[in-house]
């Protein structure tokens, strides 16, 4: 039976060290991919967070019409298409070009901002099976759960994938995938929809977190905020992807642990971050809290919870 979490050493052990010898990119390159014309921030606020929690670069993959608003800070690359929209660029050309991108990258997130457009849910669909062809660790969330709620198959046996729902989305996917309902044990719901996704890691956002696999159940409930402000959990899905980006990044050197290992690791000091993030710019801003007064508590939460004393 494994503990309830993981210790700050354990999450320790796979962060990058600051270090002069390290050149630009080692320290993690994230991929977010959503961003619709009527969706700029979710894919921003998880971009930007990547970089806030210490990867060095994070790419934005969004529809045109979404592009212009989300480029500060962030490399955007405007190659998605609606339906409707440019008929003589097809699926498979649009696939070929966000690919491209693939080997630049450690971590790829998918869903924030994308909206349920048919084509982008298609576009997504296939670059989630490319992802999963070269083995890029992904975190879905959002619309990226719709997704996988109405095919499971795009993700199921992928054992470095994280997928982030929320109370309303977990009950969907439970349903989905035909697990019993046991509300007095939601890590016990958590450890049957990871098993039935084929080890896929939950992570179960709520009072408390619930981050599991097929053979693990983490508990996160540090203190948070009491705001519940839209685009806490774009924050989380940047925060998650940076983890498993370090852990990407170092697989091969340092450390003992493998990457199995480390991807709930990733999910449990994710959510632990932006929990006590939340807390600190409640603190600080009460009712007025919004998601960008969380960002600004990254960096010192970072500093005082994961840096080696």
């Amino acid at each position: 039976m494994s503990p309830q979490q993981p210790s700050l050493k354990d999450i320790q052990e796979f962060i990058p060290p600051l270090s002069s010898t390290l050149h630009k990119g080692q320290s993690g390159r994230v991929g977010v991919i959503g961003g619709s014309e009527d969706y700029t921030g979710a894919p921003y606020f998880s971009a930007i967070s990547s970089l806030k929690f210490g990867a060095d670069l994070a790419h934005v993959i969004c529809e045109l019409g979404a592009g212009v608003v989300i480029k500060v800070d962030l490399i955007v690359h405007p190659y998605l298409r609606k339906g409707g929209d440019d008929p003589e660029l097809t699926e498979d050309k649009i696939v070929e070009q966000v690919t491209s991108l693939f080997p630049r990258l450690h971590v790829l997130v998918f869903g924030p901002g994308l909206s349920r457009d048919s084509r982008l849910l298609g576009i997504t669909a296939k670059l989630i099976q490319v992802a999963r062809e070269k083995e890029i660790p992904i975190v879905i969330d959002a619309d990226g759960l719709y997704l996988i709620q109405k095919c499971p198959e795009t993700i199921k046996g992928y054992r470095k994938a994280i997928i982030t729902p929320n109370v309303v989305e977990f009950k969907r996917l439970c349903d989905k995938m035909g697990i019993e309902d046991l509300s007095e044990n939601k890590g016990g719901m958590a450890l049957q929809l990871s098993k039935a996704f084929g080890g896929v890691t939950v992570v179960q956002k709520g009072g408390e977190d619930i981050i599991a696999n097929d053979k693990i159940v983490y508990t996160c409930d540090a203190e948070g905020g009491l705001k519940r402000c839209g685009g806490q959990g774009d924050v989380l899905s940047g925060a998650i992807a940076t983890f498993l980006a370090f852990g990407i990044g170092y697989e091969n050197h340092v450390w003992n642990i493998p990457f199995s290992d480390i991807v709930p690791i990733a999910g449990y000091a994710g959510c632990l971050a932006v929990r006590c993030c939340s807390n600190k710019a409640f603190s600080r801003t009460k009712r007025s809290m919004q998601t960008s007064d969380l960002i600004d508590e990254i960096g010192s939460v970072f500093q005082e919870m994961f840096e080696k004393k």
